[in-house]
């Protein structure tokens, strides 16, 4: 579906995904700092990584990739469409499992906040953006200013809990004696 100018809707989106896909990609590289220095201070555990710390890296790679399928030169709508979609889905799913990681760990109590921010937020983020590639063909203009709301909540999901982790690992690891045992 190109338009009457000969430019695919895509076009006109190119500056955000390339502030949003490279902001997402920055921020999966401070995320590899951030659980490097927590296993080294001895404060990150393997079922806080598959609960709080991978999940932030994914919603990161995820706004990667919408960004990376949204850069491309299609041709038609529907292949992106396709592909979106297909981030979509494996979103909704990956979210599942997070949600039985974060009720499985025993090492902290999530509040409130936490099943929002690591649990609900995600999950409405990858269902819109399921909602917007199945419009995106019939609907171009207003689907992808859903695809770009999924791609900003992702974004902003990640930089919050990458700030609840961090602040978290330093609060834990000043309240540990040097000698490391509490």
């Amino acid at each position: 579906m190109v338009e009457a100018a000969g430019l695919s809707p895509l076009a006109a989106w190119e500056s955000f995904y390339v502030i949003v896909g490279s902001s997402a990609g920055a921020l999966t590289g401070l995320q590899f700092v951030v659980i490097t220095l927590g296993v080294e201070a001895g404060t990150l555990r393997r079922p806080n990584l598959r609960a709080f710390v991978t999940p932030t890296i994914v919603h990161f790679c995820a706004v990667l990739l919408i960004s990376a399928i949204l850069s491309a030169p299609w041709r038609s709508l529907s292949s992106p469409a396709l592909c979106l979609a297909a981030c979509g889905v494996v979103g909704v799913g990956y979210g599942a499992l997070v949600l039985g990681h974060v009720r499985r760990q025993a090492s902290y109590a999530p509040d409130l906040g936490d099943w929002l921010w690591f649990g609900v937020l995600p999950l409405v983020a990858h269902v819109a953006l399921v909602i917007a590639a199945i419009l995106l063909p019939r609907q171009p203009a207003s689907a992808l200013f859903g695809v770009a709301t999924a791609a900003v909540l992702l974004l902003f999901i990640g930089i919050h809990n990458a700030w609840d982790g961090v602040t978290y690992l330093a609060v834990e690891h000043l309240q540990k004696p040097p000698g490391g045992t509490s």
